[in-house]
């Protein structure tokens, strides 16, 4: 047995979700057919300071599982090289093209989650059709692929009665405490780092639920929502969610709705549309049973 051998250090990977949109992008190649594209994400989150970034272009006469299952491997592959391990969950939301996306994942091992909780993809791809799409040839000016809109038309269903909680305030917290939410104390919830050249005194309006023996179970039942954003819609106070849910928090006076719906459009255009959703055991306790950072995103290109 040789003593003097060293044993090389193991590359800890970076563990993330991904975010990924398989869809035609607003260009037409030079053959007269639109270009689709897969465009892949990591999620961002306190875990690590990077993202990963992935696109590919796809003929469009291969838009299918094979070429997404292969794509999808080599984005794996490239991902390894920059040290990311494979994803377990990846998020989508384009429900046309659902099946197409389960069949290549599954293929692939890994689960799929049809949710638009996908900020980081809305972002990117924010970024593709105002600064790289314009340059390229072919590129057509208008809706070719919309790329996202919250205008569901599913009407919300009443939050089940089991975790209304026993009290909701709506509430609001500088950015500058949400800049700090990694180091706060909660057993469920969902958070990321924010912009940090936001101005740390602009606030974030939010949801406060308070339930003094099942804050817990509240929180674990959220978590399985994949909540979005909040609006407001006709007085409600409307909680989106998942792929395509809306939930009744709470029926609003008038002058509460208006006062709320104003402020939603005004942190939409100054603070990224950030929001947030707290579930606590009582209003004087530090500790959150759950914790999560919205959005109010809306993309239509």
């Amino acid at each position: 047995m040789n003593i003097n051998n060293k044993t090389e250090p193991r590359l800890e990977l970076k563990i993330s979700d991904w975010e990924l949109d398989f869809y035609s992008r607003p260009i037409i190649e030079s053959n007269g057919k639109k270009r689709w594209e897969l465009i892949i994400c990591s999620t961002r989150s306190y875990k690590t300071k990077d993202v990963f970034l992935w696109n590919k272009k796809c003929p469009a006469n291969e838009v299918n599982s094979v070429w997404l299952t292969k794509s999808l491997n080599e984005a794996i592959n490239d991902a390894k090289k920059e040290g990311w391990a494979k994803p377990s969950i990846i998020r989508f939301w384009r429900s046309s093209m659902k099946s197409i996306i389960k069949k290549s994942l599954e293929a692939s091992s890994i689960e799929a989650l049809v949710s638009r909780r996908t900020y980081n993809l809305f972002d990117r791809i924010e970024f593709l059709e105002k600064e790289i799409y314009p340059k390229e040839k072919g590129y057509v000016r208008g809706v070719l692929a919309p790329t996202f809109t919250s205008k569901m038309e599913n009407s919300p269903k009443p939050l089940p009665e089991a975790v209304r909680g026993d009290a909701l305030t709506i509430s609001e917290i500088s950015i500058g405490e949400l800049k700090s939410a990694e180091n706060w104390p909660m057993e469920f919830g969902d958070i990321f780092p924010i912009q940090q050249d936001l101005d740390d005194s602009d606030l974030v309006p939010g949801l406060r639920l308070f339930s003094k023996d099942r804050s817990l179970a509240l929180s674990a039942w959220f978590s399985c929502l994949e909540p979005i954003k909040l609006t407001i819609s006709k007085n409600q106070l409307i909680l989106e969610a998942s792929e395509d849910d809306k939930w009744l928090v709470t029926d609003l006076p008038e002058k509460d709705a208006n006062i709320l719906s104003t402020k939603f459009l005004e942190n939409k255009k100054n603070s990224f549309g950030y929001q947030f959703i707290s579930i606590q055991s009582t209003p004087y306790i530090e500790k959150f049973a759950g914790f999560w950072i919205l959005r109010d995103i809306e993309l239509i290109s």
